[in-house]
Parts: C-alpha cells; structure tokens; sequence
C-alpha cells in the first residue's frame, strides 16, 4: 500500500511550487498517508527581505477604481494600512465580492457568518458592509497582539484562540502559507503605493511653493510609514514573523 501511494505523492510533489514543499505522515485513526503542503522556512524569510523582481502592479489592476476607493477610505476610518487590507483581499478572494469558500467564508475580505456577525455584518455580499467588517477585525487583531502584524494575520486566518494556544503562527501548512502570501502581497502594494505618491509629486506643477509641498508630502510619508515583516528561523524550526 505504501509503495503505491508513494507514485502519486511524488507527482503532486513536483508540481508544487519551489517555496514549499510536500509532507506526507500517516493518520493515526485511519492509518492513512496524509500528504500537506509547508512553506520552506528559508524560502520565506528570503522572499519578504528580497527585492521584488516581477512588475509591481497596481490593486486597481483586479479591482476598479471605485472599489478600490471604497476600501482605502474605510482602512483609513479604522486606522488600518490600507496595504494591509488590499493584501488581505487579495489573498482571500482577490476582490471577489461574490467569493463563497468551501468553509463557508464569505465575500471580499471572506467571513465566516459569526465573523459577520460579531462585526455587525448583515449582507456580506454588500462589499461596503463585507469591507468594514473585514477591517473592524483587523483593527481589532492589530490591536489586540500590539500592531504584531504577523500574528494579527496569521489570526485572521485561524482565529485568535489558535494563535494563542500556539503564541504565535500556528503549524498549520494553509495558515503559514497564508501568512507568506499576505506578506509577499504587501510589499508589492506598499511599493505600488511609494510608486503612485512619487507619481503624484513628479506631476504636480512646479511653483515657487513646490518645495514647501514637497516637505510635506514627504513628512506626511514618515508619518504614514510602516513596520516591515521580517522572518527568523528558531532553533526549533519554526518560522516567527515580526515587525519592527
């Protein structure tokens, strides 16, 4: 049985992509091999410190300008990083406001119906109401782990009382790659966001007050600035996300 198993698991294997890797164990109640997908601990912490390579694109390239308005005005009404809120739709539903997952999670930013409801969510297919809900819980995460952004996502995704139990990301493959992928958008929006602001600037009409705006667009930049995610391998193996 092991040997015929074995086939399959390698095929699937090499079709993942080169920042994880297949784990296969046995299920101790049925005595089946189980295979999971992790991320790659060295993988990880290389691609949030790497210069990106690909183009950057900008949100509005999968989302109109509309919607993408929308959300940056409730991110900013709720003190969130916008970044932050794009990453996280991008990674749940890529602003789908119809997205329904096999779980049950809904719409946009993906909430389960106690989320909605906890978070005065009544039509989670509204992308408004699915948007401030989204956002009132990350607001509610950043503050609740002290703006520690990797466990406020990795809590987004797996819910608080995991993140607790295990202090930290919990081991759990879809949540760690979860936690990767928010990562890696995040440092494409924020470097899309620098690329608009310097756009903006680079086209507003010289005058003899250009300099004076041009300190304050950037000491409005310093102010607005955010920590970055950094990754360290412990001697345990386990990856640990934080800011700085």
């Amino acid at each position: 049985m092991v040997i015929a198993a074995a086939a399959p698991v390698a095929a699937q294997k090499a079709a993942v992509p080169a920042h994880m890797t297949v784990v296969v164990h046995s299920d101790l109640h049925t005595g089946k091999l189980v295979q999971s997908v992790v991320v790659q601990s060295r993988e990880v912490a290389a691609r949030i410190h790497e210069p990106i390579k690909e183009p950057v694109s900008d949100v509005a390239v999968a989302a109109n300008a509309t919607l993408v308005e929308m959300i940056d005005q409730v991110a900013g009404a709720y003190g969130v990083e916008g970044p932050l809120v794009h990453s996280v739709i991008r990674a749940e539903s890529n602003y789908n406001v119809q997205a329904v997952s096999n779980k049950g999670a809904l719409g946009m930013m993906q909430l389960i119906p106690a989320t909605a409801r906890r978070f005065g969510v009544r039509n989670p297919f509204d992308p408004k109401q699915n948007v401030e809900g989204g956002v009132r819980y990350l607001r509610f995460l950043l503050d609740y782990y002290k703006n520690d952004y990797p466990k406020a996502i990795a809590a987004y995704n797996a819910g608080e009382g995991a993140v607790d139990r295990y202090q930290g990301i919990p081991p759990y493959s879809e949540t760690r790659n979860y936690v990767y992928q928010v990562a890696k958008n995040l440092r494409a929006a924020r470097l899309a966001e620098e690329a608009r602001g310097k756009a903006a600037r680079n086209a507003a009409s010289p005058g003899a007050g250009e300099n004076v705006s041009q300190a304050k667009v950037e000491a409005a930049d310093q102010e607005t600035s955010y920590n970055p995610i950094r990754a360290s391998l412990a001697g345990d193996g386990r990856v640990y996300y934080r800011t700085q």
